[in-house]
């Protein structure tokens, strides 16, 4: 009878620490990859690209085909809530800092597909174009 108790308790423990991980962790459905520049650089034509930088630094050079929407900026939530949420995309920056930054906020507001791109001169060495 104590086998019996002990068994069925030990599962009651492991569907409880399931419930909590999944409604802890599990609710956005989001799947940040950080794949290292050289991987990312050929997921490029199959996904939309950010550059999270200041307008700035993007208009001194950036990703070919990227779009600039600053992680640091006031607007920044506001600019991503009218992306496509189920879409692909590549979030990259200077260092890969604001990239990660990026991805968890865009994580946290229902984006499923998340490539942490890093940092540009990583992706332009891995053989990027740029503009």
């Amino acid at each position: 009878m104590h086998r019996i108790h002990s068994r069925a308790l030990a599962l009651a423990l492991v569907v409880l620490v399931a419930t909590v991980v999944a409604a802890c962790g599990g609710s956005s459905g989001a799947a940040i990859q950080k794949p290292g520049a050289a991987k990312a650089v050929g997921m490029l034509p199959n996904r939309v690209v950010i550059d999270v930088r200041t307008p700035t630094e993007y208009a001194a050079g950036h990703i070919a085909g990227a779009q600039n929407i600053d992680v640091e900026a006031a607007d920044f939530g506001s600019r991503i809530s009218t992306l496509d949420k189920k879409a692909a995309y590549l979030v990259y920056c200077h260092s890969g800092r604001r990239s990660g930054i990026a991805a968890d906020q865009m994580a946290k507001a229902g984006f499923t597909d998340i490539v942490d791109g890093g940092a540009m001169a990583d992706l332009v060495a891995a053989g990027a174009p740029t503009q």
